[in-house]
């Protein structure tokens, strides 16, 4: 698998606005690109208990070294600029760099690793896309959260996270139909190692926590024969996501929980 580096023009250094302080978003990391198999849960408190587990694999690449799969492997990754952001950017990291830069942070010009579904078998979804951004000198300044719905809008978080990478957001973007749009993410992101271990937890403004979802998993090679493998273990997995969160939507639906008002987007979110 190629993963020779695309050239990139330097950036012309700025005044530095809004930067991250060293955090949990450093090392580990590992070769890149990589394959985690992964296990995704999610708990539900209230107003009904629900859970619910699924296993897929995830891809961790550095945006400016995207791997280039043989040829007949191709329909099982794709990374596409129009499955990110507003979609209308000619790569990833222009849009990266342009959604960073509309929040007022600077020095985000270095090694950039995304954790992401590819597209595979021409079908993508992605429901939450982490972006772990560094300086130059491999400092790490941010992370990017960047949250699709099945309504499909998008939303981008630019976070900060402590040295445990630990970090709390607002929620302003309309996912779960079950959910309004109130609360506050508490969300723990280190960067991946041989383990991929992810919470993001909804608290609410009366103290309840009625949403918590985990990623965890195990680093793998992105040989080409590794891919193999995982796809034959999760075929199609991006439809398979797609599919699940309607199923379990319907299971929500029949325990009694009814759709909460769909609110209107706000001006940075992206429906290509």
């Amino acid at each position: 698998m190629n993963t020779t580096p695309r050239s990139r023009p330097r950036r012309a250094r700025g005044p530095r606005a809004r930067t991250g302080p060293a955090s949990g978003t450093g090392p580990p990391a590992g070769p890149v690109p990589a394959l985690y198999e992964t296990e995704i849960a999610h708990t539900r408190t209230g107003p009904v208990r629900y859970g619910l587990r699924h296993r897929t694999y995830m891809w961790l690449v550095d945006l400016d070294r995207l791997p280039v799969l043989p040829r007949p492997l191709r329909p099982l990754a794709r990374f596409d600029p129009a499955d990110h952001f507003d979609g209308d950017a000619p790569t990833l990291r222009a849009a990266l760099d342009a959604r960073l830069a509309a929040h007022g942070v600077t020095g985000a010009d270095g090694r950039v690793l995304m954790l992401a579904h590819a597209r595979v078998l021409g079908h993508v979804f992605n429901p939450l896309t982490l972006y772990w951004c560094h300086a130059r000198d491999g400092r790490p300044v941010c992370v990017v959260a960047e949250v699709h719905n099945t309504y499909g809008g998008r939303h981008a978080y630019v976070l900060f996270p402590d040295r445990r990478g630990r970090a709390e957001t607002p929620k302003d973007f309309y996912v779960s139909p079950f959910l309004d749009v109130a609360g506050t993410y508490r969300m723990r992101l280190p960067l991946p190692g041989e383990l991929l271990d992810l919470t993001v937890q909804l608290r609410l403004p009366d103290g309840t926590r009625p949403l918590t979802a985990t990623v965890r998993g195990t680093r793998r090679p992105a040989g080409p024969g590794a891919l193999l493998r995982a796809a034959v273990r999760h075929p199609w997995p991006t439809a398979a996501v797609s599919l699940g969160i309607r199923r379990h939507g319907i299971r929500l639906w029949l325990k009694g929980l009814r759709p909460r008002p769909r609110t209107a987007p706000t001006p940075q979110e992206g429906t290509p």
